[in-house]
């Protein structure tokens, strides 16, 4: 017996679809698909959050100076002429960040593998949108809010048959 559905897809479009449909799930919380993707999507985003709860608090916080371009009141960066050319002021600027353990760097490099990166536009400009870090959710949301859970982070109800070809429908949601 195979070891995962087909679909009706060659490798890279399943693995396509799982990736996109694993990562629509954990970004939205709950997603409608068919039973047997459902299934699939099931064992892939269980396993991420299960590997996001064993490593949430798998991390030191460090000091560390950074250098910071000045700016001026409208935002834009203060220059100053040094030897005929102009040049950017810094200020030294103390920042605290999260430093991974290594087993942790390790699980945010295995969801990486699955995850696509999410955009979210602001509005109808594109250069408002921002950039989600889906491995950051994961770890900071997702993960406290199971780490008192042993599994069975996923519920699946059946919502009946689609119109177009009768596939049983589902939403598959995060608990």
């Amino acid at each position: 017996m195979a070891g995962q559905r087909k679909l009706g897809r060659d490798a890279a479009g399943r693995k396509a679809l799982l990736r996109n449909q694993v990562t629509n799930l954990l970004y939205h919380g709950k997603i409608k698909t068919t039973a047997p993707k459902a299934k699939e999507i099931r064992k892939i985003a269980e396993g991420l959050i299960a590997m996001a709860v064993r490593e949430k608090d798998n991390y030191e916080e460090v000091t560390i100076k950074a250098k910071q371009p000045k700016l001026d009141k409208d935002g834009k960066r203060v220059k100053e002429v040094v030897d005929g050319k102009k040049v950017t002021v810094y200020d030294e600027v103390e920042k605290t960040i999260k430093k991974d353990s290594a087993t942790r760097l390790h699980a945010r490099r295995q969801m990486l593998k699955v995850l696509y990166p999410v955009t979210e536009v602001q509005g109808a400009k594109r250069r408002q949108a921002k950039k989600v870090d889906m491995c950051d959710k994961l770890f900071s949301e997702i993960a406290p809010k199971y780490a008192d859970r042993n599994g069975g982070y996923t519920r699946i109800i059946k919502i009946g048959p689609r119109k177009g070809d009768a596939a049983e429908e589902v939403i598959i949601e995060l608990v």
